[in-house]
């Protein structure tokens, strides 16, 4: 229970945008509070043991690229309260039907060196972005504004905005086509619209900077140890108080939630005007996903020894056949042969298993809102790469898109972006407004990853609304960063 009935801030939501504001406003010596309806918090961060115990599951994200390039999360102690990483050898994998496959590697010289008549495409690409990443990453990782170093970042804006299927065209090799196709696909829309180079760029150059992590023990550590460094410096959280009503929330100068506009307008629509009413109804909700977890009796046991060493593989064979498959469920299709997101935490984290067992999982995209079970497709695509991999399941389960939706409201047909991040709702999610966390009515703000800049488990969502809180309703400058 609430240890008092008046706060300077409430927190609703405990997903990693929600933790990130209540500590960034814990730290400015606010009285915080963060409300969590489930019995864990966590949001898209939760762990659990979902098939036999012993077996540690990740329920929603898995490896977390953007947590280590976070400007907040990197300027917290979150080894202090128990957030270990573990490094796959090899960032992400990418099979091919002729036997070959590539890999992203930390070093770019030796990613390059996969790609022939591409090493220099490759290294003329990328090798640019690194050296200015350092001074771009706030600026990327932020809502729209006037960047800290401009040139460099219109450098990476004018790369970003392009789409996937533009950029492929200076690539000539089938594999360098293929890994490029593969990071584009994050972005969850068609391969042909504006802005999915950025999500690829992004991906890539956050694998060369500072790697695709797992947390050890499953992605709830991550949560935990936010969670353990707000309580440090004073914070407060209750779970299980789901919030229905807002007569529930105890007075606060500031709420801020960590919700979509759906679950918002249903909460707080009758504070709104009409015209913030009727944008947040507007917002346009993308792809969803359907989701597998695997224990098997040993690793995957795919052909290439690139993917047996990669922490995720991107089933989907060329460029062409995951464009088209993207493609297909952007117009409501299932695809036959759909792109697999697979990751391979155990083979990295004993600590979630059982030896010599195996926790896999997997996701494929399907239309908003999808019954269809994709089993068969997810195992099949899987099997095409690594011949006898059913052959090794012990256990398995699935979540179709609506299922997420129903474990997590804010995943709106399984949407588990947050909305779609294409050129039209990229720089005004979730409505048009000077400042896209403040809403029309008074102390009530939005943090999820409806706002810039976007899904991802960065934070950054959090920060920028609690610094919009601290500014309005405080009068204050944070100074946190």
């Amino acid at each position: 229970m609430m240890q008092k009935d008046n706060y300077d801030a409430v927190i609703v939501g405990s997903g990693p945008n929600g933790l990130a504001a209540a500590i960034a406003l814990q730290q400015e010596g606010l009285d915080v509070l963060l409300l969590e309806g489930k019995e864990t918090i966590g949001g898209g961060l939760r762990s659990a043991e979902l098939l036999l115990p012993g077996y540690k599951h990740d329920i929603c994200s898995a490896i977390h690229p953007l947590a280590l390039q976070s400007p907040f999360f990197k300027t917290l102690p979150l080894a202090e309260h128990g957030l270990q990483y573990c490094y796959p050898e090899i960032q992400a994998a990418h099979p091919l039907d002729d036997g070959r496959a590539v890999g992203l590697y930390a070093s770019i010289t030796a990613t390059a060196e996969q790609f022939g008549v591409d090493k220099q495409t490759y290294l003329e690409v990328f090798d640019p972005l690194l050296n200015i990443w350092p001074q771009i990453i706030d600026d990327v990782l932020a809502p729209f504004h006037w960047p800290k170093h401009p040139m460099d970042f219109l450098q990476f804006g004018w790369k970003a905005l392009r789409p996937a299927m533009a950029t492929a065209r200076q690539f000539q090799s089938t594999t360098l086509r293929a890994l490029w196709a593969g990071m584009a696909a994050h972005a969850m829309l068609p391969l042909s619209k504006i802005t999915t180079s950025a999500i690829a760029l992004v991906l890539t150059a956050a694998g060369h900077q500072r790697g695709w992590p797992i947390p050890k023990g499953g992605s709830q550590g991550l949560a935990q140890a936010l969670a353990a460094y707000f309580v440090a410096i004073g914070g407060e959280i209750v779970t299980n108080y789901p919030i229905s009503s807002l007569s529930q929330l105890p007075k606060a100068k500031a709420v801020l939630f960590d919700l979509g506009p759906k679950q918002l307008l249903q909460l707080a629509g009758h504070r709104f005007s009409a015209t913030y009413r009727r944008q947040l109804q507007n917002y346009r909700y993308g792809m969803g996903v359907f989701k597998m977890d695997w224990i098997l009796d040993g690793p995957v046991p795919f052909t290439s020894d690139i993917c047996r060493k990669a922490g995720t593989v991107h089933i989907g064979n060329t460029l062409e056949e995951i464009a088209a498959a993207e493609a297909a469920v952007w117009n409501g299709r299932h695809p036959e042969k759909p792109f697999v997101l697979l990751a391979q935490q155990s083979l990295f984290d004993e600590s979630r298993t059982q030896a010599p067992h195996q926790v896999v999982w997997a996701y494929c995209h399907v239309p908003n809102g999808s019954h269809v079970d994709m089993t068969a497709a997810i195992e099949g695509q899987i099997a095409r790469f690594a011949p006898g991999f059913r052959e090794r399941i012990i256990a398995k389960c699935a979540t179709n898109a609506k299922d997420y939706e129903t474990y997590n409201p804010n995943y709106v047909g399984g949407d588990i972006n947050g909305g779609v991040m294409d050129i039209g709702q990229l720089f005004t999610r979730p409505a048009l407004r000077w400042s896209p966390y403040r809403t029309s009515a008074k102390g009530i703000y939005i943090c999820s990853s409806a706002t810039p800049p976007g899904g991802g488990v960065h934070g950054m969502c959090g920060y920028y609304a609690a610094k919009q809180v601290l500014a309005d309703v405080f009068k204050m400058k944070p100074q946190f960063m």
